[in-house]
């Protein structure tokens, strides 16, 4: 059984982080999505300026986590209940699993950093818009309330 889990944040963190090459993250909130106790996604917001939030996605390879209901959760989060007007998404440039699954979602490339890896690779820049967020009602939303 799949389940949202939005009470264990350092878990969901650690999750993403090991997967993302990262130590950890700090100054975070997270969200994941467990299937039979075992996680099998994660999202990590960082960085919440009020209009804005970094956000980082990570998953244990398969797609079987995209389901309507924690879509809606990690979406409906950072918009409705941050507040938040974008959310921020960087993907290293050899990515390109990671490339065109942002660009799925609906995150628009926004620009270039340029040799900002410590291996020199670029980072890719992606943002969505509130408004541009298709997750947040319809199916979406009906989902979240039903998993509730």
């Amino acid at each position: 059984m799949k389940r949202i889990v939005w009470d264990q944040p350092e878990r969901v963190m650690q999750f993403v982080a090991e997967r993302t090459g990262e130590a950890a993250y700090r100054d975070y909130t997270a969200i994941g999505l467990e299937r039979d106790g075992e996680l099998v996604a994660g999202v990590v917001y960082q960085m919440h300026t009020g209009p804005a939030v970094l956000t980082h996605i990570a998953s244990d390879g398969t797609r079987a986590w995209l389901t309507p209901a924690y879509l809606g959760a990690i979406f409906r989060y950072p918009f409705l209940q941050l507040g938040c007007n974008r959310i921020t998404a960087i993907v290293r440039a050899d990515n390109a699993d990671s490339l065109r699954f942002v660009e799925h979602l609906g995150f628009e490339r926004e620009g270039v950093m340029r040799q900002a890896e410590r291996d020199g690779t670029d980072l890719i820049i992606f943002g969505m818009l509130k408004g541009e967020c298709r997750f947040i009602e319809g199916r979406h939303h009906a989902a979240l309330l039903r998993a509730a």
